[in-house]
């Protein structure tokens, strides 16, 4: 029950991109099979699948829109605290949990099916209820609008986000313009989540000049002389920013195989902070 609990809460969270709301989910679910007549269930692990995917996805369509400081991010989570339950080689890279928040509930499921779990297009149609032509029509169009990022990244262990990181703190201690100019692709663009509490500065900033002048702004206003950790967080390397021993900001750093940074994500809402490390 305890491995099925772990891929049951897999499939809750890359759905719902929420760490507290996948853990509430997967409880009702459980919950209400022990009380099910279990007479013409003839699988069971399939069943917890089938309902809380089900589940995740009605979950999902019902809060589309989230009421937040600045533009609502998935929960990040580090995948080697033990406290977190996730398979973490089934667990999606939190660019794509970003770039899925695009799709419907529905699209994310098969998509995630396919490409995190290897679940055939027959398997994703009994799962989800729809014909397999149609499971098959809707993954073309989920791949369509997640710009063919990968499940997971193959050089995450590689020396050149490392480095990269580094540069990206230094840079960012110094209140470098240039320097951080020099890290970022043209098109980069900043993310800042505040969630129900903290107001940020701006939601989204795009383009090289306008983020590095906006991150040395932050950096001299807000984060100058605080403690700084390095992380990885759904296999994305990032930094975090402490104030009196609790994470104040998180950056997560999308990079690219040249060490070029193509996405920050900045977490600053509290409650997606308290349970990171």
């Amino acid at each position: 029950m305890q491995e099925n609990y772990r891929q049951l809460l897999t499939y809750a969270y890359n759905i719902t991109g929420s760490y507290e709301d996948a853990q509430d989910l997967v409880q009702d679910v459980l919950e209400k099979y022990i009380s099910l007549d279990k007479t013409d269930i003839r699988n069971e692990k399939n069943f917890l699948i089938k309902s809380t995917i089900n589940h995740a996805i009605n979950f999902k369509n019902r809060h589309t829109k989230k009421m937040v400081y600045g533009e609502w991010l998935p929960e990040p989570l580090s995948l080697e605290n033990a406290e977190t339950k996730l398979i973490k080689e089934q667990t999606a890279r939190y660019t794509l949990l970003v770039l899925l928040e695009r799709l419907s509930g529905k699209e994310r499921a098969v998509y995630i099916l396919k490409e995190g779990f290897d679940y055939s297009h027959q398997e994703i149609a009994e799962v989800l209820d729809i014909s397999v032509e149609n499971s098959r029509k809707i993954l073309s169009r989920a791949g369509k609008q997640l710009q063919n990022v990968q499940y997971i990244p193959d050089h995450i262990n590689s020396s050149i986000p490392n480095e990269t990181l580094s540069q990206y703190q230094r840079a960012l201690s110094e209140g470098s313009i240039s320097m951080l100019e020099e890290l970022l692709l043209n098109d980069i663009r900043l993310s800042a989540d505040g969630g129900q509490r903290v107001r940020v500065i701006k939601a989204v900033e795009v383009g090289k000049s306008a983020t590095a002048t906006l991150l040395a702004y932050v950096q001299q206003q807000f984060l100058n002389q605080k403690p700084y950790t390095f992380h990885i967080f759904n296999h994305q390397h990032a930094i975090c920013f402490w104030r009196e021993n609790q994470i104040y900001n998180c950056h997560i750093l999308d990079i690219d195989h040249e060490g070029m940074i193509r996405e920050i994500y900045s977490i600053v809402d509290p409650e997606k902070l308290k349970k990171l490390v």
